[in-house]
């Protein structure tokens, strides 16, 4: 038989050798240097490239839902829009911040606990945007989560957790929950990160046109800056407390000296801050609408702002009194403000020690090596045959392999619940085995390779009946929000992908060459 019709015979084996090649790559060649990014997934110290989650390597998971709600179906528009955000957020007692109308989805957004509704849909309706068709409910709109999910992630990187993941998922009422998983992480670290909404803002104080009191306006926000550098401690005098480096964009760099001197900063504001009530010059730190640190027109600074040199480099520090607001507001600065609060107090929270999920972990080996030795048992004493029985222990062992590589390579985090779905295909792969094997040796085995191939299809086409109902079955928990069920049900339809597609017709071509000696 030639080179190419062996290939084109043999496809199927050789398509399968390919996969566990690749699948070996996956688990054991070490991984670039975008491996190690703090963005990806938490390393695994041990020899393979596999991930864990929290289950097997400890850490916090917590499921909050989203404080807020939507008025939708009301006639906004882009003109009455910023009008429509403030009357809003003086009728509610709130910040404008905590108010987003939007034309283009027809909705009007209130953020924070406790809104009341009713009090929303009566100032909707006095302004004229309130329709017939217009309802309020619990909630914001999937623009707002998808804004919240990708902070959360910047938060995350920012903050320098490796492994950390964020997801909505959704229950059976309809209620929207974000679900954050942190390995290695204690539950005190993540509720600190992600219970800040992280609203940024330099505000300037000084006093008014009487001198009798303050006024106040923003200078900076988050999205003034194209250039924010690490936390850094107190560096001795002339710097006595920590800070972060900022660089103004060039609009914002104008903005920012153009207020300065029209405040009066630069002239008989300089170094007073700590003036008299109603004499105060202060540029304030303001997170979430907290006042972190108060700081004077620097001497240096003023003079470059004074004769516009200070566009040419417009770099600062924004002070902080101790190192852990330093650190808070480089990640607030890098990540962008929550759109959103998350209820954490309606939601709930989960916390396992990395000694007693390294202990999972063993257990999870241990539980795989025992199906594998049993269903090899059972396949001995079955057949008795090794020409039958190893292919088959072979090419289900192989099966799992595929899925531990395919799950290195996309960086899969591990729990409990992909174990018990690695289990069940290892279980569920020999049954199919089993079915082929029995067919093809019904009526005392086989004559030629005809007979053989017509046995195969045969019994292909039942594995393949089984698969799709399979397949079928595990769907909805695959696509629904329900916790660990459906990392099973992920696993579970991946196996029986790879069984029916790869493993089981290369099992076909092995048996039927054992068998027969016919290529």
């Amino acid at each position: 038989m030639s080179t190419r019709s062996a290939l084109r015979e043999h496809w199927r084996v050789i398509l399968l050798a390919i996969f566990i090649v690749a699948s070996l790559g996956a688990l054991f060649v070490p991984q670039g240097a975008g491996a190690s990014s703090t963005t990806n997934l938490a390393q695994n110290a041990g020899p393979t490239n596999l991930k864990y989650g929290i289950d097997l390597s400890g850490g916090t998971r917590i499921r909050a839902p989203i404080a807020g709600v939507t008025a939708e179906n009301v006639n906004v528009t882009s003109s009455d829009q910023q009008a429509l955000r403030q009357t809003v957020a003086n009728s509610l007692d709130t910040s404008v911040s905590n108010v987003n109308p939007q034309p283009a989805t027809r909705t009007v957004e209130v953020y924070g606990e406790n809104v009341d509704k009713a009090a929303l849909r009566s100032v909707l309706q006095k302004q004229g945007v309130w329709t017939s068709q217009s309802t309020v409910r619990p909630g914001v709109t999937q623009q707002t989560r998808d804004v919240l999910v990708s902070v959360l992630k910047s938060k995350i990187s920012a903050a320098g957790f490796a492994g950390g993941t964020v997801q909505t998922v959704t229950n059976s009422t309809g209620t929207h929950f974000v679900v954050v998983e942190m390995p290695n992480a204690n539950r005190t670290e993540v509720q600190h990160l992600i219970s800040r909404r992280g609203v940024v803002e330099l505000v300037a104080s000084y006093p008014d046109s009487n001198g009798t009191g303050q006024r106040n306006v923003t200078v900076a926000t988050q999205g003034s800056f194209s250039y924010i550098g690490p936390a850094n401690p107190a560096q001795g005098p002339q710097q006595p407390n920590p800070y972060v480096p900022v660089t103004l964009k060039d609009q914002a760099a104008q903005n920012f000296q153009q207020e300065m001197n029209d405040k009066g900063f630069t002239t008989t504001g300089v170094g007073q801050c700590n003036a008299p009530a109603g004499q105060q010059y202060c540029l304030n730190t303001v997170v979430d609408g907290k006042v972190v640190y108060s700081a004077n027109m620097g001497s240096s600074l003023a003079p470059t702002l004074k004769n516009g040199q200070f566009t040419n480099d417009p770099s600062f520090v924004m002070t902080t009194t101790n190192m852990s607001q330093a650190r808070s507001l480089q990640i607030d600065l890098r990540a962008g403000a929550l759109p959103a609060p998350l209820a954490l107090d309606k939601g709930t929270s989960y916390y396992l020690s990395p000694g007693l999920a390294g202990r999972f972990k063993f257990d999870s080996f241990i539980a795989g090596l025992f199906a594998v030795f049993a269903v090899s048992g059972v396949v001995f004493l079955r057949y008795g045959e090794p020409k039958v029985a190893l292919p088959m222990i072979v090419t289900a062992l192989s099966e799992v392999l595929i899925m531990l590589g395919f799950a290195a390579a996309i960086q899969l985090p591990l729990n409990l619940s992909h174990i018990a779905g690695f289990i069940a295909v290892i279980g569920t792969g020999v049954d199919d085995l089993v079915i082929i094997a029995d067919e093809v040796m019904s009526e005392g085995g086989v004559s030629s390779a005809r007979v053989f191939q017509s046995r195969f299809r045969k019994a292909f086409w039942v594995i393949g009946a089984a698969a799709a109902t399979t397949i079928v079955a595990m769907s909805p928990l695959a696509y629904l929000s329900l916790g660990d069920l459906r990392g099973f049900a992920i696993i579970t339809i991946l196996g029986v992908l790879i069984g029916v597609l790869v493993t089981r017709p290369a099992y076909g071509d092995i048996l039927r060459l054992l068998k027969t000696g016919e290529n």
